[in-house]
């Protein structure tokens, strides 16, 4: 009896809480109509400004977008002045279950509830700083815990960005997150879920796919070294394990990335046909040519350098400017070599909400304010398999704008201070 007493008062308790969380996020009718209005608009895919810039919008979808549109009787208006109306940002390497701090120890101090709460915390700051989609690539020891918070964001039940997901990602026994620096008689749990070869990797996947995931995120590379300007890092996976694991993913509609920052792991991920690889801190020639034919995006991730650079104990890696340094350069020869990008910060062990820092330096790092923009808008729906639906101020796309001052094709820094967010045809910030 006292047994059943308690599940009442706590479902009692949940949908009390889903309830209080319900009337707190902002809600749009499916006939509602807004006008935004502003100086400008951007054009992503030509890299230019439309002005002045308008954009119509009906329930959750753009009707019409460009220097005037209809001001249906009844619509609402609003007016952002000197400002540029633009696609709400997307960051393609995100860790919402992760906060500043010591990372491996947030799995073994903090229990999953908290860090589900911090989570939901850590989305509505990225959502409020303008990113409006993200992919989450994973919850660094709390299993399948984002499905929950994707799955409260898209019921209204709180606020944040649309978000693909990976659970948690996967790695070897003794790999990269796998708290090696701990006594292995104290079985410290691992950041990551055990694979140690390509019958592990397919059972992996298809549990964290049935639990949620809309992609699986693999670690390929890690410890990272540098000495005297050459990097190292020993692979994890094969290319025929990582390939086992592309076609058990395509299989089930969906892919592979790869937390990646070097070779010959690089090369194998690039030969095995995965989406993405994130960090890419040095890449082969070959590698190059592959990812630029079969389009596979390489997600520089240079925030989380700097920030660690500036603010981590250097015994947990080499964070010093050399890494950057060395980083930037082979950008610059990735971007000569036709390397398809996206945007991703790795924000996370880094304060939420701060990562339009990415845009920065990957302009202060050779790529012009237009193809940044480009990567992170069209390139990042593609990754997040949302092309055609945002990314881009376009008739019959969902309802994601943002407002910032000034031009950010002139100056990227614009985007670190966001007016208006729009997501899904609700305005979240004015």
């Amino acid at each position: 009896m006292f047994r059943c007493l308690r599940q009442f008062a706590l479902l009692s308790f949940v949908l009390s809480a889903c309830a209080l969380l319900s009337a707190q996020v902002p809600t749009v009718a499916p006939d509602k109509t807004i006008v935004l209005h502003a100086s400008h608009l951007l054009d992503v895919t030509h890299g230019s400004l439309v002005s002045p810039g308008e954009v119509l919008v009906k329930g959750n979808k753009i009707a019409e977008a460009g220097p005037s549109v209809s001001h249906p009787a009844g619509a609402e208006v609003i007016d952002l002045g000197d400002t540029t109306l633009m696609p709400g940002l997307i960051d393609a390497h995100v860790h919402l279950f992760l906060h500043p701090g010591a990372e491996d120890l947030q799995t073994v101090q903090e229990s999953v509830p908290w860090r589900t709460i911090l989570a939901e915390q850590a989305a509505k700051d990225d959502l409020m700083a303008g990113y409006t989609a993200e992919r989450d690539m994973g919850t660094e020891g709390a299993g399948s815990a984002d499905t929950a918070v994707r799955n409260a964001i898209d019921m209204g039940l709180i606020p944040g960005p649309r978000l693909r997901i990976s659970g948690n990602a996967i790695s070897i026994l003794g790999g990269h997150e796998d708290a090696i620096g701990y006594n292995p008689a104290s079985h410290i749990p691992s950041n990551a879920d055990y694979a140690n070869n390509a019958a592990e990797l397919v059972a992996v996947i298809r549990e964290q796919l049935k639990e949620g995931a809309n992609f699986i995120k693999i670690y390929e590379t890690g410890k990272d070294h540098l000495r005297d300007g050459k990097f190292t890092t020993p692979y994890q996976y094969t290319e025929e394990e990582l390939a086992v694991a592309v076609r058990e993913t395509a299989r089930a509609g969906t892919h592979v990335g790869v937390h990646c920052t070097g070779e010959p792991g690089a090369l194998y991920a690039a030969k095995a046909g995965v989406a993405s690889i994130d960090h890419a801190d040095y890449l082969s020639d070959e590698t190059m040519r592959l990812m630029k034919e079969k389009e596979i995006y390489a997600v520089p991730t240079f925030s989380i350098v700097e920030y660690f650079g500036k603010h981590a104990d250097p015994s947990v890696g080499d964070w010093d400017d050399s890494m950057q340094q060395f980083h930037a350069a082979q950008f610059k020869r990735q971007l000569a070599a036709g390397v398809p990008f996206a945007v991703g910060s790795d924000v996370g062990p880094f304060p939420h909400g701060t990562q339009a820092r990415e845009l920065e330096l990957m302009v202060q790092f050779g790529m012009s304010p237009a193809d940044v923009l480009k990567a992170d808008l069209i390139h990042g729906a593609r990754l997040l398999d949302w092309e055609g639906q945002i990314g881009e101020l376009k008739p019959g796309y969902l309802a994601d704008v943002i407002a910032v001052p000034g031009n950010p094709l002139e100056n990227i820094s614009v985007v670190k201070s966001v007016k208006l967010v729009m997501k899904n045809g609700v305005v979240y910030k004015k």
